[in-house]
């Protein structure tokens, strides 16, 4: 991440500053973090957000194979109703309650995820947050941001009229 660039600086130049028009200080890096922190921090992050799309198709995983086994259930009442009782007796010894994986149901799936892979990248990026930016969430995205509004326009902010302003 490098500093503005003459295209940025050229939009900054173009509106009058604001409170609204600068940054909250937790959306800045700490003063000494350099270029090549940011940016690993930066792909850290998008790692992270991945991470977290694919924990919400486990999550739809576990949740669309728990409603076709309760589907496969109701069939094999239909299939008893119906005089087909071999067939129902299959289905329901074969497939009704089976494990998805070795040992697992889905919500087992998802545990071992959560409690796994999931907890550990969490806890790895918030630690390297925390020890190299005081712990700031965003800050190589509120920095392309920066580069990319136009300041001191309307719908351009750097932040709605209701964030507080820390310090």
């Amino acid at each position: 991440m490098t500093a503005p660039d003459s295209r940025a600086a050229a939009k900054a130049a173009g509106g009058s500053a604001s409170a609204r028009d600068e940054p909250l200080p937790e959306h800045t890096r700490p003063p000494g973090v350099d270029d090549g922190t940011v940016d690993a921090l930066g792909k850290l992050s998008e790692a992270l957000e991945v991470i977290e799309d694919a924990r919400g198709s486990l999550y739809r995983f576990h949740r669309l194979t728990g409603t076709a086994d309760l589907a496969i259930g109701e069939a094999v009442e239909l299939f008893r109703a119906a005089g087909h009782e071999a067939i129902a007796d299959r289905i329901e010894e074969e497939v009704v309650g089976r494990n998805v994986l070795e040992g697992r149901w889905t919500f087992q799936v998802v545990e071992e995820y959560d409690d796994g892979y999931y907890a550990a990248v969490k806890d790895a990026e918030r630690a390297a947050r925390d020890a190299l930016i005081q712990g700031r969430r965003h800050v190589y995205e509120a920095e392309m941001k920066e580069r990319e509004r136009t300041h001191g326009r309307r719908h351009h902010e750097a932040r709605p009229d209701d964030a507080p302003r820390q310090a």
